[in-house]
């Protein structure tokens, strides 16, 4: 590393508890590359206060980035509105026991927590240590006894494990997917001696490694023990009153079986509850960034009025923001307590300072405009003038960032274009080293930086947002399987009793309705199908993705296959064989395309970006995906087939206007075939519109052109006046040519 990046950004901090000091004039992702810094010799815990939860995921992948430590981690938020009547997804619940849990023995690392999240009260910290349960190999396990310890503990029984909180039992194997892990457990019992402690897929079921013991968090953050319900029942009654009788939220808990939403509720399970700063190792830093204080006090104001909206609801009282939260006051009294950092966009001058405060404006400056200007002569012109003057009068290191691997190869190619050679980096690190001035990797980032001291070199990093406008990746998605849409039954309320139904094992049934069985001693809810000569058939509800509606004949005459025979093996394999001729038909038609060669259309990236960023929507998933496989067919010299569906006002006239955007750029003329008169006129305004500011020519066909109006199109077509041409089936008609 050179001798100026380590003094460029070098952490100054507070030694004392209580003490402050003040970081200023950090613009851009600077801030994240000096708490990277600090972070690597602070021997202690670094809590670092963001306005909300998109900051701190920023936060996150910055630092992970600048530093080599793995102890970087987010407390996440419950990502429900105060007061709702939702309760958090099982994997938020899973991150934050296991951060929670080990907080208190954190030595060296970074916790990342949203200034709302840091103001939720929390269960006491005895709670996590004292209900968390370790089992080792060899350890001997009553089986019932531990039933109930998980059930008690939160966990929820079911057929198959799947999801954080669940657990299974068949003879001598409990199968559990402990809070905290990324992966489910089996153990493996002999007589009432733990055998092995495998982790397994999911998914598969198949082993991944064998391990020693398994920590089980508690499922929740209240505790469903005896004990734990009746501190619910008596704090309620004091605290909420009404009339018990009427109350679900109540008589639910008695139960053991807690509502969507109780987590806010979760006060009245303990006799005193905690918060954030109770977890806090003694050795804490806190860095509290610039606009938490603001985002506190707005978010306060918000739980206030939630407050006053739901209060009233005398089947669902609420309990007081005070109980939940901290207020402003408070949270500042408790930021108080702690030896913490104060950060600052921008410069601080000596009468900004009210108090003792150790300031430090550190040598960072905002970046100039770097936009690429797609259609000026020469569309770089504004990084090249600040490489100039970089070069020239800095002498120092500039890293561009790419958002992917491919976007990296694309950008590398613009600037080798460009007569520039950077260097391709894996890491930061590996940026420091080398010998290059110029270099390039993969990091998602989103701002960039310019340190510029006034001694040594200087240092600057351009994510290519910076170059293009926008952020090019989409954040990442949680992948699913996919199956056909029409179906999916994704509750049981899709279905009526006498519904046709298809179980992907045993063929078509009818839907009976629901049903609670006993078994193994716990008692579990099925659906329940009936089926030829009236057989039953009890499906876990969990097991509901088994199911999907019948879309053959009519409901009436859906036929009703036999439990225990072949008929619905014979049918698959009948239905596979058939599908397995149109598949060849395809693959010899396939085959026959990908033989031959295609138009492969030149992309100039610049200037379609450029189109693109004038969309004044964010593109869906759904279409940003079919605009990616539109692209990449078109610039391939094979044919193109392909046909795009969608539902109206779903996004398929963008699809098409940027493959019209391609093919017009690279000199071609482009027809567009509407089915009625009415659609070609609201065609050929939004293409006006969106085509505004491009040098081309559109026009349209259709029966309310005059004859006069429709020869002259016809012939600037043919001359290749017209560049895209918006018509109903005229555009069909032999007299129509084309250049």
């Amino acid at each position: 590393m050179p001798a100026s990046a380590t003094t460029i950004l070098h952490p100054i901090y507070p030694n004392k508890k209580t003490q402050k000091t003040a970081w200023a004039q950090l613009h851009g992702c600077s801030q994240d590359l000096l708490i990277a810094n600090t972070a690597k010799e602070y021997q202690g815990l670094i809590v670092l206060i963001t306005p909300d939860s998109h900051s701190a995921y920023t936060a996150e992948a910055n630092i992970k980035f600048f530093s080599e430590l793995e102890n970087i981690h987010i407390f996440p938020d419950w990502e429900t509105l105060p007061y709702d009547v939702f309760s958090p997804h099982e994997d938020l619940i899973s991150d934050r026991l296991k951060a929670l849990y080990q907080l208190q023995n954190m030595q060296q690392g970074v916790l990342i927590v949203p200034v709302s999240t840091l103001m939720q009260r929390l269960p006491p910290v005895d709670y996590i240590r004292d209900n968390t349960l370790i089992i080792h190999v060899n350890d001997v396990l009553d089986v019932e006894q531990f039933r109930r310890q998980l059930d008690e503990a939160g966990y929820r029984h079911t057929t198959q494990v799947m999801e954080h909180g669940e657990y299974s039992t068949r003879g001598s194997l409990i199968d559990l997917f402990p809070m905290g892990s990324s992966i489910p457990y089996r153990i493996d019992l002999f007589d009432d001696t733990v055998e092995t402690i495998r982790s397994f897929n999911p998914d598969d079921q198949r082993t991944i490694k064998q391990v020693n013991k398994i920590e089980l968090l508690p499922a929740h953050e209240f505790p469903l023990s005896p004990e734990g319900i009746a501190r619910f029942r008596e704090n309620y009654s004091t605290q909420l009153g009404g009339d018990l009788a009427r109350s679900q939220i109540y008589d639910k808990v008695t139960q053991g079986n807690p509502p969507a939403g109780i987590e806010y509720y979760l006060p009245l399970f303990f006799e005193n509850t905690a918060t954030l700063f109770d977890y806090l190792p003694e050795k804490t830093l806190l860095i509290n960034t610039d606009g938490t204080n603001a985002a506190a006090e707005t978010f306060f104001a918000n739980v206030e009025d939630r407050y006053e909206q739901r209060r009233h609801d005398v089947e669902r009282p609420i309990l007081a923001p005070e109980k939940l939260y901290l207020n402003s006051e408070q949270l500042q009294q408790q930021i108080g307590n702690l030896r913490r950092i104060e950060t600052h966009h921008f410069k601080q001058q000596d009468s900004d300072i009210q108090d003792d405060t150790q300031t430090h404006n550190y040598p960072v400056h905002v970046l100039p405009s770097l936009m690429i200007q797609g259609r000026a002569e020469d569309p770089l012109i504004l990084l090249k003038q600040f490489l100039l003057t970089f070069s020239d009068s800095d002498k120092g290191k500039i890293l561009f960032t790419a958002d992917s691997a491919g976007r990296r190869e694309n950008l590398l190619g613009l600037l080798r274009d460009n007569h520039y050679s950077p260097t391709t980096v894996a890491s930061w690190q590996e940026f420091l080293s080398t010998d290059n001035n110029i270099a390039l990797t993969v990091a998602p980032m989103e701002q960039g930086l310019w340190i510029k001291p006034e001694t040594g070199e200087s240092l600057a990093i351009i994510p290519e947002t910076m170059l293009f406008g926008q952020q090019v990746q989409q954040k990442r998605r949680r992948q699913k399987p996919t199956r056909d849409a029409d179906t999916i039954i994704r509750n049981l309320t899709d279905l009526s009793e006498g519904d046709p139904v298809v179980h992907e094992e045993h063929g078509v049934g009818r839907y009976l309705g629901m049903q609670k069985l006993t078994t193994g001693g716990i008692e579990q809810e099925f659906i329940t199908l009936e089926y030829a000569k009236k057989a039953k058939l009890y499906v876990p509800v969990a097991s509901l993705h088994l199911i999907s509606r019948y879309t053959g004949v009519s409901a009436e005459h859906a036929p009703l296959h036999t439990l225990g025979t072949e008929q619905w093996d014979k049918a698959r394999k009948k239905a596979a064989q058939k599908a397995h001729d149109v598949a060849a038909e395809l693959l010899e038609i396939h085959a026959r395309r990908a033989a031959q060669k295609g138009h492969a259309f030149p992309f100039n990236e610049i200037e379609y970006l450029s189109f693109a960023d004038t969309f004044p929507f964010e593109e869906t998933p759904d279409q940003a995906a079919a605009i990616g496989t539109v692209i990449k067919d078109m610039i391939s010299d094979q044919p193109m087939d392909r046909v795009t569906c969608g539902d109206v006002g779903f996004g398929k006239t963008e699809v098409a206007m940027r493959a019209t955007f391609i093919a017009a750029n690279a000199g071609k003329q482009v027809a567009v075939i509407a089915p009625t008169t009415l659609l070609v006129q609201q065609h050929t305004k939004n293409f006006k519109d969106r085509f505004a500011d491009w040098p081309f020519k559109i026009a349209s066909l259709s029966r309310f052109k005059t004859a006069k109006e429709t020869k002259q199109t016809l012939a600037d077509m043919a001359s290749g006046k017209i560049d895209i041409v918006i018509g109903t089936h005229k555009l069909l008609q032999k007299d129509v040519e084309f250049k």
